[in-house]
Parts: C-alpha cells; structure tokens; sequence
C-alpha cells in the first residue's frame, strides 16, 4: 500500500470530518443569532390561574466566596414567577463557610419569601442519631444538596449553582418549556429536563481598583473561590504576570462564548445525545425519583441498581449534572420529550482571580471525567478545535487529487499552511461575531436589578473587549486545546476535586486515592467542613 494511497484515504477523511464541524458549528452559530438577538416573549405560566401554576423548589448550593455572589443567589428573589409557587432553599457545608453570612444576609433582605438555608453537617441523615456519614456518597455537590432534595415542596426541581445570575423571567420560561405551556393556550410536548446555555464574564477589570499607590487591587469577595471578603488580592502590574495570575478568566470566557456556545446550541437543537452542563437545570422530582429506582426503571442494572433513590442516587459520580441528564434521557417516561434548551436565556457566571493553571487544571478535571461519560466525544473533541480542523482541512485539500486538478490546488506543505493560515483567519472572524453577539446582552431583560456584569456589552455592562486583548486570550486558549486534551485524555484519570485527589472510575464513579479514617472521607473528603444545623431565618430547623 503506497504512502500516497494512505494520504488520499485520510484526505477524505479529513475532509469529511471537516464538514460535519462546519455544519455542527453552521447550526449552533444560527441558533444563537435567532435566539439572542432580542428578549424573550414573556413567559405563560406566571400569568395562569393561582391553582393552575406549578409549584418551584429552587435548590442554590453554595461553597466559599465568589465573584458578584449576593447580586447572583438574589436574582431568584426578582423572579416574575409567583411568590407563593417558589421555595428557595440555599445550601452550604457548615456555619463556618464563607457563603453562609452572605446567605444570612439575602434571607434578611428578602423577607415574606418562602426560602431557608440548609447546613450539610447538620443534616440528620449524614450526622444525626441513626444517621450515618456514608449514607451519601463523596459528591459534594449532592451532599449539599441532599437534604433540601428530600424536602423539596412541590414537584419541580431547579438546581441552580450560587456563581450564577438569571433574569426576572427565566423561572417561567423554564417552566413553560418543562411543562409545555404555551401562549396560545394549548400545551406542547412537555419535557423532561431542561437547560440553559451558560455564559461566564470576567470581571478583572470592573471589580478591580487601585490604592493609594496606584497598584491595582482585587477585592477578595470578587475571587472565585476566596474566602475573606475585607482582603484585597494584589494585580501584578506587569502584563505578563497579570495573565498569569487572572488570565484564566478570560480563557474560560472565550470557551464559553465560542467553541462551547456554538456546539452547545448545535447538539441541543440535532438532539441526538444529551448536552448539558450543571448550572441551571430543572426536572421533576417524581420522574429522579422513579428512574432511580430499579423497581421501575428496568435499565438500572449491576451496581447501578443497588445504589440510593434520589438525587443521593448520584452522589458517587463526578459529572452529576450528565449522569442525571442521560439516565432521564434514557428512560421511558411516556409522553415526555427528552431535554429541551430554554432557548434566549442565559446562565451568567461572573468571573475573576481565576488563574491559567487553575483554568487547566479545571478543564483537565471535567475532560477526564466526560471521556467516561461520552466516551466517543471526548476522544474527537481535539479535532473540532480551529488549529487542528484547519490543519486536517487543509491536509485533505491539498492530498485528494480532485481538488487538484479541478481547482488548481498545489499539492504542496507551502499550499497546505496558506489554506491553514486562512482557515484560522476565518474561524477568528466568525468567533469574534459570535462572542460580540453573546457578550452584547440583547436577549436579557434589564431592570433596577440587573448588575452590570449581566447587561451586556449593548446595555451598559462594564466589561468590553477591545480587539486586541480579545485576540491575546482566543489565540491563548487556542493554543492551549490540544495540550490540554492530551493531557487530561490520554496521559492520566485522576483528579483534583476540591482539594483532594480522586481516580475516576470507567463507571464514572470516583474513588480516594488517599485513603483516610472513615470520618474523615465522610465529610472532608468532598470538600467540605463539619459543623450542625439547618436554619430557617434565625430558627433551627
């Protein structure tokens, strides 16, 4: 078999692939210029008879400080939705976490609402008598929210991450798109599951200010992750250490707004495989509840059905917004549409202090976990990437003979790295018109409320990006693709989740790779810390 046979093969191949990209990313790029162009109609089921409104229960976990963290857990008190159809319950591991005063806080501030604050370590079931450490698994997530699921009112669900702000009609969009409540009166397919698409916003340069010698600050309370909202965080004054230091903001920023938006509008609209990410999504708790139990979920085989019922079913997984996602996808719920993406409305996640290494290191983490749970995905992701779609374009261009002789392509190295540069010429353009598009805000509606990391670029928002700055982090996280899938797919299966290190399984469970005292992997191994109570504004729960 000749070397110029095996060229033309992976040619074609390099060719097809690239047009399943170009239109997957067609798709995604119409999608988002459809939909986020303008605010939303209003939502229906606000507006329905008092009995006929379906009853909310909104469930924020919260873990240390983060950017815009009270604007963001208040946004769910501005909700159009009817007070008395919303329960608001926020979670935090112990008194002691740095989200709890801030929590405290909202509660005073919002009172006649029907909301509370659950603490983790005084939660009966994992530390009251008869209660036990290990009857949740090392998830922390779901430990968090464990208790507030058992006693959610009402039947829908909304997990809703604390590091993110939602406009004042989102609760009813979600809940005319889960339950098929439509304008004219009549009711569409009701769905399963469903999402929004996530938007994060850096916010290095609005939160920051200087001091009296000019040197620029960053407010602890606007870290991600930090936990003394009185410190500031010094910003290096040099450009080359201020990236490294806050640089993964902006990476993070552009993959969200870009490559990730794109594919995410695109897999959610073609509906072939769940797409998800876990930080706005609503469900029923009665559908968790039966596809969690093999008694009646007869795909819950092996391991899979000895595990709890629930949402505690879940507790021993990483990805558990996926896992939850695709186990609903795959059971049969009669009548019921798979997921559905609330199409307009987006899930802002303000961001700062997030370095490179921390960028890395998280998308090292998620990609080791989703090469278990969408294994083919994860192993071709590398090649939906500009660098490495351009390259494999440009080889089959210039390796087919067809496209030789019919348009005149030298079959030469010097053709296929003009053919690259101008594919990558082409892909900056498009990424820039999508981000400007997502980053302008015209599918948000602004009130008094919204805070200007959420208006957009076309509404007063304080962050724009310049060309020049834009360009430095899409080419920086660009470049960064392919290493960091090299790294986290082929080289390595452990993780650093919340300060621990953990293998993930091929089940997509995980496992300690330290081992500790059973007390100790019951609450600390999460991530967490230990304390006891459950508090309803001031009263003990």
């Amino acid at each position: 078999m000749s070397s110029s046979f095996i060229a033309q093969v992976l040619g074609y191949v390099a060719i097809v692939w690239g047009l399943i990209v170009f239109s997957v990313q067609s798709i995604g790029i119409y999608k988002i210029f459809r939909y986020y162009s303008s605010v939303p109609a209003a939502p229906v089921s606000p507006y329905l008879p008092n009995h006929e409104v379906p009853h909310v229960t909104i469930i924020r976990p919260a873990k240390g400080l983060e950017p815009g963290l009270y604007e963001c857990l208040a946004s769910v008190f501005h909700q159009s939705y009817p007070k008395d159809k919303l329960t608001i319950y926020f979670c935090v591991s112990s008194r002691d976490d740095a989200a709890y005063p801030i929590i405290r806080k909202l509660l005073d501030d919002h009172p006649g609402f029907d909301a509370k604050v659950f603490v983790e370590t005084e939660d009966p079931y994992l530390h009251g008598d008869g209660g036990h450490v290990d009857n949740v698994g090392p998830n922390p997530k779901i430990r968090n929210l464990s208790r507030a699921y058992r006693e959610a009112r009402g039947d829908i669900i909304w997990p809703l991450d604390c590091n993110v702000w939602i406009a004042r009609d989102v609760a009813g969009r979600m809940v005319d798109k889960l339950c098929g409540f439509r304008a004219d009166g009549r009711r569409a397919t009701p769905f399963k599951f469903v999402h929004q698409l996530p938007l994060v916003v850096d916010t290095v340069t609005s939160m920051s200010s200087s001091n009296a010698q000019g040197q620029t600050l960053l407010s602890g309370s606007a870290v991600t992750g930090g936990s003394d909202a009185q410190s500031n965080v010094d910003v290096p004054s040099s450009v080359l250490s201020r990236s490294w230091a806050h640089g993964g903001g902006r990476l993070e920023e552009m993959f969200m707004a870009t490559t990730h938006a794109k594919f995410y509008g695109a897999i959610n609209t073609v509906g072939i495989a769940p797409c998800i990410v876990g930080k706005s999504n609503m469900f029923r708790k009665s559908h968790l509840d039966q596809v969690t139990d093999p008694a009646r979920n007869p795909i819950l085989t092996g391991r899979a059905a000895t595990l709890p019922k629930g949402l505690d079913h879940f507790s021993l997984f990483m990805c558990e917004d996926h896992v939850i996602g695709d186990l609903l996808w795959r059971s049969d719920l009669p009548g019921y549409a798979n997921h559905g993406l609330v199409w307009g409305d987006l899930a802002i996640q303000p961001m700062a202090g997030m370095s490179v290494p921390a960028y890395v290191a998280r998308r090292v983490r998620w990609l080791r976990a989703r090469k278990w749970t969408v294994r083919s995905a994860t192993f071709v992701e590398h090649g939906i990437e500009s660098l490495v779609c351009c390259f494999y374009v440009s080889f089959g261009l210039t390796s087919i003979p067809w496209f030789h002789y019919a348009l005149g392509i030298p079959q030469t190295w010097n053709a296929l790295w003009n053919i690259w540069f101008g594919g990558i010429v082409t892909w900056i353009a498009v990424d820039r018109i999508v981000f400007k598009k997502l980053h302008a805000g015209q599918s948000i509606y602004v009130d008094e409320h919204t805070p200007l990391f959420a208006r957009g670029t076309s509404r007063g928002g304080a962050e724009k990006r310049r060309f020049g700055e834009w360009f430095l982090a899409w080419l920086g996280r660009e470049i960064l693709a392919l290493p960091v899938w090299t790294w986290a797919v082929l080289l390595g299966a452990s993780v650093n989740w919340r300060g621990k290190r953990f293998r993930v399984r091929s089940d997509m469970t995980v496992v300690a790779i330290e081992p500790e005292s059973k007390e100790h992997t019951g609450s600390h191994q999460n991530g967490y810390g230990v304390g006891r109570t459950s508090t309803t504004r001031g009263k003990i729960d």
